[in-house]
């Protein structure tokens, strides 16, 4: 990730960081999905592809601004990529491909100039003007927006525009041969369509010359080899060339042939293209290519577990993200589990980041089997820092929870020097990063939803007598030490079980239902001051 030089997601060489011998052996059986993924390409090429790199894929719709399925999609590429090269020494390459020769369906919520676009739909992306007047066309603009956000994490890629490749006749061959398997594309699709679908479908969407719409019209194939077709266009038949920009394929259409034209060897797609990708795969063959390998992802779900949708609005954008959470945590979630559906939403941003920072702190210990396995392996490239920050950032949002949603970075920097002496943004920026990320947080969402209780039975004398150890602890105690009196109090003190008290604890210090491990918190907040917080609860 972008956060550093060893972050960054970019052609950096794993084999430096992992001097052992055996780790392209390693590679071939480890049980991670990237390697796992990276194998099928391997098993593609048994022998060196002979006409130039791998080609790996990512395709974007650039009627919308790049979100964090984007950043998803392209992080779990990069991964692939990244392992089939620890596999093998062939080159390889990532293509980012926009479809900007699409035709504007609707007129997106999220942008200007709405009544003008209105103007423009069912023209191509990249032929309507830029409702934000910065570009030549709105697809000019998006394609710049999604260069500049994958530029922003470091990202490693090639842009290949569509409307580059149809008009300046790079596609021509392949286009020729869509209509030289006019039929057999016909055959593949109509069974696929409702009826009134079926009746007006063309694998070809030529432009009118007239009003410059893609048009969704039926199409005759006049004469392949000279890329010439007929159609109706606004009640007369004309005749004209597919070739340098005047048409572009329907999608399934152009998904298989630019499979082929590019030679694309792997793509990865969300779940909600199953379908699709088994009539791209089919057309693909029909056309003399092969379907690329891939993995077929699931979605994410919101909090309540339903779809994600942006007219919902009920999804998590990349910038909310990282608000709140670090880049690396982001790539830790998406990295997890990816065919198994996950719910994106604000709660789970804070677990992300500790968790990440588990693994990271696992890494360096581990075997090389491990290693492999261990997510940040990947989300770094095989070029894993070797620290980790020394407070957790749960922890911090208790800490700052505690403090109130006015907190400042300051306040929080003098606790912290009760628990790191040595505590400063220059020697822990890392942690700095934290800081400001716990305080957005418990502003916005802990803060809020905090209330304390008053201890009930034998609650109360189980503060007292927590009050009463803290008094007489010793200065040099560590937080291991508080935490055997916390937990010698619970279970003496007339709990049923120990997760009683400590939910006591959290429900009644905190305000909180959940919370951290009490001995490491008392020691970062300090001891008077946790003595102050059991003193007004008891009061």
């Amino acid at each position: 990730m972008k956060v550093g030089a060893q972050a960054r997601i970019g052609p950096t060489e794993m084999k430096e960081q992992l001097t052992v011998s055996n780790l392209r052996d390693a590679a071939m059986v480890s049980k991670a999905w990237p390697f796992e993924e990276a194998r099928k390409v391997l098993k593609r090429y048994p022998a060196p592809k002979a006409n130039g790199p791998v080609i790996f894929e990512t395709g974007y719709g650039p009627s919308g601004l790049p979100h964090i399925g984007t950043f998803n999609e392209v992080l779990r590429t990069t991964m692939v990529r990244r392992a089939f090269e620890t596999l093998t020494d062939m080159p390889t390459q990532l293509i980012a491909f926009s479809d900007d020769m699409d035709g504007l369906r609707k007129v997106p919520d999220n942008v200007p100039n709405q009544a003008m676009l209105a103007e423009h739909l069912g023209k191509p992306l990249s032929r309507i003007p830029d409702p934000f007047e910065k570009f030549e066309s709105f697809a000019h603009h998006n394609n710049a927006m999604l260069r500049e956000f994958l530029d922003r994490f470091g990202f490693d890629y090639d842009f290949v525009s569509s409307t580059t490749r149809y008009e300046g006749g790079h596609f021509d061959e392949a286009l020729k041969n869509v209509l030289r398997c006019n039929q057999a594309i016909l055959d593949i699709m109509l069974p696929t369509l409702r009826k009134e679908r079926a009746a007006t479908y063309s694998p070809i969407l030529p432009i009118s010359e007239k009003s410059g719409i893609v048009l969704q019209v039926p199409v005759e194939v006049v004469d392949a080899e000279a890329g010439l077709v007929r159609f109706e266009d606004e009640g007369e038949m004309v005749t004209q060339s597919v070739l340098g920009g005047k048409a572009k394929l329907q999608w399934k259409v152009d998904w298989a042939m630019r499979w082929v034209a590019l030679g694309v060897d792997y793509e990865m797609y969300g779940k909600d293209l199953t379908d699709s990708g088994i009539q791209s795969g089919k057309i693909a063959q029909v056309l003399g290519g092969r379907k690329p390998e891939g993995l077929i992802y699931e979605m994410f779900l919101d909090e309540k577990g339903e779809k994600i949708s942006k007219s919902k609005g009920n999804g998590l954008s990349l910038e909310q993200w990282l608000s709140y959470g670090t880049q690396e945590s982001l790539a830790f979630y998406a990295y997890r589990e990816p065919k198994s559906a996950k719910q994106l939403h604000m709660g789970v941003i804070p677990r992300a980041v500790d968790e990440y920072f588990q693994f990271r702190g696992n890494y360096a210990g581990q075997a090389v089997e491990q290693q492999l396995g261990n997510p940040v392996h990947h989300i770094h490239n095989g070029q894993v820092p070797a620290d980790v920050p020394p407070v957790s950032f749960g922890l911090l949002l208790n800490l700052v929870g505690v403090m109130g949603e006015h907190a400042t970075a300051p306040q929080v920097w003098a606790y912290l020097t009760n628990y790191v002496p040595d505590a400063s943004a220059a020697t822990h920026p890392e942690l700095a990063s934290l800081i400001n990320l716990a305080l957005a947080y418990n502003r916005d969402f802990i803060a809020p939803t905090l209330k304390r209780r008053k201890p009930e039975g034998v609650e109360v004398a189980a503060l007292q007598r927590l009050d009463a150890e803290l008094a007489g602890l010793a200065a040099e105690s560590s937080a291991e030490d508080i935490q055997n009196i916390v937990y010698e109090i619970g279970k003496t003190g007339g709990f049923e079980n120990l997760r009683d008290w400590f939910k006591a604890l959290y429900e009644t210090l905190l305000g909180s239902s959940a919370g951290p491990r009490m001995g490491s918190f008392i020691a970062l907040y300090g001891v008077d001051n946790s003595r102050k917080l059991i003193a007004e609860a008891l009061a």
